[in-house]
């Protein structure tokens, strides 16, 4: 799997270790504190193969390899929203290291989306699946590292940013500085939402460094995914929203966008899972568990 570190750049500050995820073009991060060695995994993905409708943990535990040969102790399982292209390993993950998992609190509101979606009145149990559900502003610790949290809805209307020393995981908000901003299309989503949440991201000092949650390569000269950059070069140089874009600009540009899009392979096998902390229904009396897609519902 193809990785890359970004250095700590001082105290408080964490040291940045991504992972790309070719099929989903998914970003997974380990951000560790460089004094204690303690870790937090953001965003890590469970493999899904939509043909056979089967899960692999071989990313995830490629991530907690890393984990181990780094010396390094996991405090947090962090997701930043119930993804609609990957699924979460955040339940597999907290079973391997008993670290708790966490998500926005309004997750509860998503929750109660894709409910009425799936038909599933009584599915979806976010308060027991997750141990801590962040609310705009909430404060915890990684080692000697302060975290702040940003709620940052228009991709899913409860997407949170993680705020670590000088670095924002700012998941799909932002794409890279050359390729622009991610969509606002799904339920639940808006543009003049992701608009605000990205200037509320630029209002970090420009120094922060930003950690998005997909790349999609090749683009433009370059080859290799990449997933870096500061708030100044965001704001410079971001064809979406760099330069001053007026907010009106902005909105028909994403929506424009978005009209074309197509959604994700694994978007209606994902939502249900991940609303689940990353694991299946319950098993049925022969002992397999099941999916429910809803038809021509999008």
């Amino acid at each position: 799997m193809f990785s890359r570190t970004s250095p700590s750049t001082g105290k408080g500050k964490p040291e940045v270790t991504g992972f790309y995820d070719q099929d989903t073009g998914s970003i997974m991060y380990v951000a560790a504190c460089p004094e204690t060695r303690k870790a937090a995994l953001i965003d890590v993905v469970m493999d899904f193969d939509p043909q056979a409708a089967r899960t692999r943990t071989d990313s995830a535990q490629e991530v907690l390899d890393f984990v181990t040969e780094q010396g390094l102790t996991v405090e947090w399982v962090l997701d930043t929203h119930p993804h609609a292209d990957h699924f979460m390993a955040s339940n597999w993950l907290k079973q391997q290291t008993g670290a708790p998992n966490a998500i926005g609190a309004k997750t509860h509101q998503i929750a109660d989306l894709w409910r009425e979606i799936y038909n599933l009145p009584d599915a979806f149990d976010v308060d027991s699946d997750f141990d801590r559900l962040f609310n705009d502003g909430d404060t915890f610790t990684i080692g000697n590292m302060d975290v702040t949290v940003l709620l940052s809805p228009g991709h899913t209307l409860g997407s949170i940013t993680y705020v670590v020393g000088d670095a924002g995981f700012v998941h799909d908000t932002f794409m890279h500085v050359d390729s622009g901003t991610a969509r606002a299309d799904f339920p639940g989503g808006s543009s003049a939402d992701l608009y605000a949440s990205l200037m509320k991201i630029l209002s970090l000092p420009d120094e922060t460094r930003l950690f998005v949650g997909h790349d999609y390569p090749p683009v433009g000269d370059r080859q290799d995914p990449a997933w870096e950059a500061t708030v100044a070069q965001h704001k410079a140089d971001n064809p979406h929203i760099g330069g001053g874009v007026s907010e009106a600009d902005f909105r028909q540009l994403r929506d424009t966008r978005d009209a074309k899009l197509r959604l994700p392979d694994r978007m209606l096998y994902a939502l249900q899972y991940n609303l689940r902390g990353g694991q299946l229904a319950p098993a049925q009396g022969d002992g397999h568990s099941y999916y429910k897609i809803p038809a021509n519902k999008f």
